[in-house]
């Protein structure tokens, strides 16, 4: 597991360092982390590219709200993992 783990973090930061990197004055909106790579974005309107960017919006509006939900589940009833309970797993 040691292992693994050390693998992942040294993933996470090549991507952080060499990948992901906010190239200034280059991006199409904020937030645009492409840095010079095209995955088919640039074949779209602009009206497919701002109906697109609101559906990823709303996608993560609704996991926050989401997370939230679970949140004061677990705080309302106690019981940490809600999941379990709907699962069949009883851990209280």
């Amino acid at each position: 597991p040691q292992a693994g783990l050390l693998q992942i973090i040294a993933f996470i930061g090549f991507l952080e360092l060499n990948v992901m990197k906010d190239v200034k004055g280059n991006g199409e909106f904020p937030g645009d982390f492409r840095n010079g790579f095209d995955f088919g974005w640039d074949t779209y309107s602009e009206e497919e590219k701002m109906q697109k960017r609101s559906i990823e919006l709303n996608n993560g509006r609704a996991a926050q709200m989401g997370i939230l939900g679970l949140m004061v589940h677990e705080k309302i009833g106690g019981d940490p993992y809600i999941i379990n309970d709907l699962l069949g797993y009883h851990t209280v």
